[in-house]
């Protein structure tokens, strides 16, 4: 199959799923779209196969109980891989990513392997955080990019785009991180793996329905992280 997979992981995230399903319809009308629902009480799942019963190019995957971000997008690439798409995209499903920002994530994939969507560079920006929340990210950022040795400037962004030659090449059997120390850990292990990645300036903004599911183990998870993944075996 030569067209694209949006990746939408949910976990209650019933009132955002319609218009977002629709904007990324709108904005690749190529791309199929994979909902992977970890049981969302507030029932996203049901809502994604009724959506899905009105268009073909909607698929769901329902997995059992929330397990983290991190297993989910393995179980989207695992699926993607088995279905033959070109392309997978990653996406989080409140609009805190414009999904009118995955044409140009597809494209820059013609000079690269991975594009990765660049809150931290000219053209990028963040939009709706709090002070604290902004210095946290650029501060997580930083001291990530210090410890792996590398330049980009995002390795914490959730909105990125991987040929299928990248996800076949860059090792997801041995990721073992959960949350959203996962990014971290794709980027880290594409590029010691020898894949190109580029970045492209993207505006990101803070929700306005539903619940951040980012929380304090999470951060402490990703600190931990890069120097496991620095010091230690690949």
């Amino acid at each position: 199959m030569s067209s694209p997979l949006v990746l939408i992981p949910t976990y209650n995230e019933k009132g955002n799923l319609p218009p977002f399903i629709e904007a990324v319809r709108s904005s690749l009308p190529q791309a199929d779209i994979l909902v992977i629902d970890d049981n969302s009480p507030d029932g996203t799942g049901a809502l994604a196969e009724e959506i899905g019963t009105k268009d073909v190019h909607v698929h769901v995957l329902h997995r059992t109980h929330k397990e983290g971000l991190g297993r989910a997008y393995l179980a989207g690439f695992a699926w993607a891989l088995e279905h033959n798409y070109s392309h997978v995209f990653e996406i989080d499903a409140d609009f805190s990513h414009n999904p009118k920002d995955l044409p140009r994530l597809l494209a820059a994939t013609g000079d690269a392997d991975i594009a990765l969507g660049c809150r931290w560079m000219p053209g990028g920006g963040v939009s709706g955080w709090p002070w604290s929340r902004l210095a946290l990210s650029r501060f997580g950022n930083l001291y990530a990019r210090l410890i792996l040795g590398v330049s980009y400037r995002d390795l914490t962004g959730g909105f990125k785009c991987f040929r299928r030659e990248a996800l076949q090449t860059l090792g997801l059997e041995k990721i073992r991180s959960v949350g959203y120390g996962f990014q971290i850990e794709t980027t880290w292990r594409a590029l010691k793996s020898g894949l190109s990645v580029t970045e492209v300036p993207i505006h990101f903004t803070d929700r306005t329905v539903g619940v951040s599911k980012m929380s304090g183990q999470t951060f402490r998870e990703a600190l931990i992280l890069v120097w496991r993944l620095r010091f230690g075996p690949l």
